[in-house]
């Protein structure tokens, strides 16, 4: 309950003062849900690699909230987007803020070389990491992007290096996810890598809007774009993950998927909806991961 109460707190602030509150409580949440099960020792080395991984990003987002609040004078998220579209902060500034605003959403969306933390997390419930942690709060970073979006497509610098980390991580990601044995680690890596496509997509936008001379559509289109793949991500990975907790349950608790194999017999409907979630998030046609992977490649 707390932790779905700070997420909500995260995504109605109106400032940075109790966006930053809400996104520091998500984290003790996320620590005390990775180290669940205290008494393995895999589950206490997890929660303290996440929390202290994620405190380095929450460094740079706390400096880059104290920043904007030292040039504009006041933490409103409104009174700082007019202060950058009226040039009352300088451009030197307006860059330095936004890559430290950025460096808090890496910690916490796991880019590279953050990512280390969320593989580990794994360790926690997989109901509960599957609908609050490993499917939607990981995403507070990507939200922060967007929220900041009027603040960062006036740094196309920090637009293009969110694009370059999103492209990157997505690859990275993946390429690292081929080789996993254990279920869940390989939705992990997945997970990461999706969260890079999504930064892609805001990065991206962010720079073209830039660089065409404020063309309101190439904004548009990369805040739509990224925000619509994380809205479907949440709904076909948060599917994935707890068909993984059914199988690993029917499994005995066995996670290596080389020792997995026939579960479509006993488990059909597992099976059903674990094949559609799959498909969704290979943004195969005509479900919805297509529109929004189609959406971020255009």
């Amino acid at each position: 309950s707390l932790f779905a109460a700070a997420m909500l707190t995260l995504v109605l602030a109106d400032n940075f003062l109790l966006l930053y509150v809400a996104w520091e409580l998500v984290g003790i949440c996320s620590y005390l849900l990775i180290g669940f099960w205290h008494e393995r020792p895999q589950a206490r080395e997890a929660a303290k690699k996440a929390f202290i991984v994620t405190r380095i990003g929450d460094v740079g987002l706390l400096i880059g909230i104290l920043l904007i609040w030292r040039e504009v004078g006041s933490f409103s998220m409104l009174d700082a987007f007019e202060a950058v579209r009226t040039g009352a902060i300088s451009e030197g500034v307006t860059t330095a803020a936004a890559l430290l605003l950025f460096l808090g959403a890496m910690g916490k969306s796991a880019q590279v070389p953050f990512h280390v933390w969320l593989p580990d997390a794994m360790e926690g419930p997989s109901t509960v990491s599957a609908l609050i942690h490993a499917a939607t709060m990981v995403k507070a970073g990507v939200f922060l992007v967007a929220r900041a979006y009027p603040l960062i497509v006036h740094s196309p610098d920090t637009a293009l290096y969110i694009a370059i980390t999103g492209g990157f991580t997505a690859f990275i990601a993946a390429s690292m996810a081929l080789v996993m044995y254990d279920i869940k680690r390989v939705l992990a890596y997945s997970t990461i890598s999706q969260l890079g496509y999504m930064f892609l997509a805001l990065g991206a936008g962010a720079w073209a809007f830039a660089h065409a001379g404020g063309d309101a559509y190439a904004e548009a289109h990369g805040y739509t774009a990224g925000m619509f793949h994380l809205l479907n991500h949440a709904f076909f990975k948060a599917l994935l993950f707890l068909g993984s907790g059914a199988i690993i349950y029917a499994c005995h608790h066995e996670q290596n998927i080389w020792k997995m194999g026939g579960l479509i017999g006993p488990m059909k409907i597992t099976s059903i909806t674990f094949l559609i979630a799959t498909a969704a998030l290979a943004g195969i046609y005509p479900l919805s991961g297509f529109y929004s992977k189609d959406a971020i490649m255009t």
